[in-house]
């Protein structure tokens, strides 16, 4: 017999699995020696009041053998089957990987940037010196843009696809099992490099290919239909081709523009980073002055509607540190990471404005492009602010929500360093003013949020891709051109890590489907 509970235990109870399970058993009326297994299955943490508490499902086996509730998925060779070309080695691109390896169909991956361990060596040029590699940085290289910032794993994204399998397989490549549990599963910067090579010898071993270093230039089309790819290291024959770039790579929708492939501009959101001392936010959600052992750093999730327009946190960074992720010369975009443990002393989050694309004026006459333009304009502004070398334009936020240049910046994790700017010079008077009033919101919900302390970081502009190339979203029976699919983040069908992974899956799956509905 089965039986599945939920109990509230306190942190520190929470932190022993012995106890834990003696609660459940005597919530659940059963006695400790009818008790073959035993299993936590969610968790989750309930900060609102004063004294936070924990959530558990649990699962207890009565009398029967416990059931391996993540078995590991057996990958087949596929030396020899019909190939499919992947662009891109980031989420979408591995898991479409994986997933047609199980199908029977041999990947061969295309990625522009270098493999996950070499490609540390271009992130640190980028931090110590200021110079970018366009193909290998926090967006490009193996793992893509996941890969070195951050590796949150949640999504509200379900009826995309089965979220658990896609945890399950990271778990199966070496993430710890705490991602199947935790309500909000998070990998961290530092242990994602060995998961992903993990993939990638999977793939290997199994009878892929992944090219690195290796740009797409054009895809061939004859009638309509795929027959093959250009790359700066030559052409190859292909009737299938995966596009999941990731959402950085406007080089991909030129190209496309120019062959008169259907785009459209999607609505953006855009903002700054803001970085608070980690101690604050922990004082402020958990209504404490130092935070329990037991308890993980805090996060925050912040929105506001502002005149009708949403400002709302993003990708929200405890002990956290605020990263370059920049794919242009002379064009500033930051964003933020957290290692497993999430012990840096500050906190960062997005802070972004929704905006869409009929109020990017000036930017009309590039069509389905505008709002790409748009979004790199903003991110030319910010590195001129800040003196060039990708260091960043910024501001106390006292004196962001007054529109006055700091005199003093406080301390701040970007590594780059970071320069004394009025952003309202750098950012859409839009969005400068939409955040402005955000901020002061947000200070009536958390109190102290607007504080000396605080530092708001130019710019956060790649939240999601500016474009959409559209497709039949669930069956991709109906393409506009015959063996192309568009994938994940890049394509516009999914945001962040799961919805990236769970899109891949949908596109090989489609893939299949479709080789076998012309053989």
């Amino acid at each position: 017999m089965q039986k599945e509970i939920s109990i509230v235990v306190s942190p520190s109870d929470a932190a022993q699995p012995i106890i834990v399970q003696q609660i459940a058993l005597q919530e659940a009326g059963i006695a400790a020696k009818n008790c073959t297994g035993f299993a936590v299955v969610k968790k989750s943490l309930d900060a609102r009041g004063r004294n936070p508490k924990f959530l558990l499902q649990c699962k207890i086996w009565v009398d029967e053998s416990p059931q391996n509730s993540h078995p590991k998925i057996d990958y087949p060779s596929v030396y020899g089957k019909a190939s499919v070309i992947v662009i891109g080695a980031g989420p979408a691109g591995l898991f479409c990987a994986l997933r047609l390896i199980e199908l029977g169909l041999q990947p061969i991956i295309i990625e522009r940037g270098k493999d996950v361990r070499t490609r540390r060596r271009d992130l640190a040029v980028l931090n110590k010196e200021g110079i970018l590699n366009e193909d290998s940085n926090y967006c490009f290289g193996e793992g893509g843009a996941g890969t070195y910032s951050d590796g949150k794993l949640y999504t509200r994204s379900g009826k995309r696809g089965n979220i658990n399998r896609i945890l399950q397989i990271f778990h199966q490549f070496g993430a710890s099992e705490n991602i199947l549990v935790d309500a909000h599963p998070h990998i961290g910067t530092n242990k994602l490099p060995n998961i992903i090579t993990a993939m990638r010898q999977q793939i290997i071993d199994c009878g892929g290919e992944v090219l690195f270093e290796t740009r797409l230039l054009d895809i061939l089309i004859k009638e309509n239909k795929v027959v093959g790819i250009t790359t700066n290291k030559g052409t190859i024959d292909a009737t299938d081709v995966v596009l999941a770039t990731g959402h950085s790579a406007p080089d991909i929708y030129e190209m496309l523009h120019n062959k008169s492939i259907l785009l459209e501009a999607k609505p953006l959101a855009i903002g700054v980073r803001v970085e608070h001392p980690q101690s604050f936010i922990d004082a402020a959600q958990y209504h404490c002055t130092i935070r329990s052992e037991y308890l993980p750093p805090a996060s925050y999730s912040l929105v506001q509607q502002v005149d009708g327009r949403g400002v709302f946190s993003f990708c929200m960074c405890p002990g956290g540190i605020i990263a370059t992720a920049s794919t242009q010369q002379e064009a500033l975009v930051v964003n933020g990471w957290s290692p497993s443990k999430r012990n840096n002393p500050y906190a960062n989050s997005g802070m972004v404005v929704a905006i869409d694309p009929a109020e990017m004026k000036g930017f009309e006459k590039y069509g389905a492009l505008a709002a790409m333009h748009y979004q790199h304009a903003i991110e030319q502004k910010a590195y001129t602010s800040g003196g060039g070398k990708f260091v960043a334009p910024a501001q106390r936020i006292t004196d962001f929500v007054k529109g006055r240049t700091s005199n003093a910046l406080p301390n701040c994790s970007y590594v780059p360093g970071v320069q004394s700017a009025n952003l309202q010079e750098v950012l859409p008077k839009i969005i400068f003013q939409s955040l402005q009033k955000g901020f002061l919101e947000f200070n009536k919900k958390l109190k102290g949020y607007v504080q000396q302390d605080a530092i708001v970081v130019a710019t956060e502009s790649r939240t999601s891709a500016p474009v959409r190339i559209p497709r039949d979203a669930d069956t991709l029976q109906h393409l506009q051109i015959k063996g192309l699919y568009p994938c994940g983040e890049g394509a516009g069908y999914a945001g962040g890590i799961v919805s990236a992974g769970m899109d891949g899956e949908k596109v090989a799956l489609a893939v299949y489907q479709n080789k076998m509905n012309n053989q």
